[in-house]
């Protein structure tokens, strides 16, 4: 492709939240937004989402999928596409504006188009160069691997946001109400938690949250969450805990319990 054509494609790595989605109940899902995100309509940062119903039971044959994407984007939350519907619920989401995409898509790098190649430059005579007797072989530079767990020191404050992207993290400072910790493995918090805390964001549903004080707003693992709008149980308040998903399948629910620090 030609640098100076119009349009060009490139490979992104841009954030794609798969929101799984278990209705199209449109009261249903305000209440459950309402919940989650306090109606703050920047709860979400203008995300791109893929919605997905592979968990859902039986959907109804019609839906208001314009009025679903406004509700969600009130949240701060743009959907993009579907993922798991019915073929005729499919089609209709495809026509207002969301294409059903594979579960395997949201693993698989997007490709850009390859440029074309620039035409071969004249083969030119190698130069002869004289090697020195027995050179030293050179050591290749170990890849750097990703970090594991990444360590917030410092306090978050009431609207700030930390994202731990593919590993877990340890906070050694108060998150305050109103703040938010997010971490695609486990969230360890050796401070007080009053805000909110998301673990295992990527769907790790083995992930936990550790604290050494529970107060929170709100508490998630792989998408499960439960609020605390009157304020966290009188035996497990301001005490240590842990937070884990218990069961299996449609029967998975989140277990809280008292952590035993000594």
């Amino acid at each position: 492709m030609a640098k100076d054509s119009p349009i060009q494609f490139k490979g992104t790595a841009l954030k794609i939240i798969q929101a799984q989605v278990r209705t199209t109940d449109l009261a249903v899902l305000h209440a459950a937004l309402a919940d989650l995100t306090g109606n703050s309509p920047d709860f979400f940062e203008n995300d791109l989402a893929v919605l997905d119903f592979s968990q859902a039971g039986d959907l109804p044959q019609t839906a208001d999928w314009a009025a679903i994407r406004q509700l969600l984007r009130a949240s701060g939350l743009h959907a993009a596409a579907t993922l798991g519907l019915p073929d005729g619920l499919a089609a209709a989401a495809e026509a207002a504006g969301l294409p059903a995409i594979s579960a395997d898509a949201l693993s698989r790098p997007s490709k850009a188009r390859p440029a074309e190649a620039a035409p071969a430059p004249e083969p030119q005579p190698a130069p002869v160069v004289e090697t020195p007797p027995h050179p030293a072989p050179l050591a290749a530079a170990p890849a750097e691997p990703p970090p594991r767990t990444i360590t917030l020191d410092k306090p978050l404050r009431s609207g700030q946001r930390f994202y731990a992207k593919g590993c877990d993290l340890i906070v050694t400072a108060m998150v305050s109400a109103g703040a938010e910790v997010i971490a695609d493995g486990n969230i360890h918090v050796y401070a007080p938690l009053r805000g909110r805390a998301l673990a295992g964001a990527s769907g790790d549903k083995a992930a936990r949250i550790f604290t050494t004080s529970l107060e929170a707003e709100l508490v998630s693992v792989a998408g499960l969450y439960r609020t605390f709008e009157s304020g966290v149980p009188a035996d497990l308040a301001r005490q240590p805990a842990t937070v884990s998903l218990a069961g299996d399948g449609e029967q998975q629910r989140l277990h809280i319990a008292p952590l035993a620090l000594r």
